[in-house]
């Protein structure tokens, strides 16, 4: 999955916050929904400018940063 198609950041657009490109709808947001419990369908019915592919980018996007050591934990 090609994550760059659908993830972008805008500096002018939630200070620069990796969203859903054509979105104001941030990697952080729908992270922290699927944190608190909330399905991908009921994400997908509350944000119905996202789409599947969209998801799946987010997931892509992270698994990346973790990858590449921008994410990690620190005991």
């Amino acid at each position: 999955m090609d994550w760059q198609t659908y993830i972008s950041t805008d500096q002018n657009v939630l200070l620069g916050k990796p969203t859903v490109k054509g979105t104001r709808i941030s990697v952080e947001h729908i992270i922290g929904l699927l944190a608190q419990g909330w399905t991908e369908q009921q994400i997908l019915e509350n944000y119905p400018r996202l789409t599947n592919k969209s998801l799946q980018a987010v997931f892509s996007y992270i698994q990346d940063c973790l990858k590449d050591g921008l994410l990690y934990f620190n005991t």
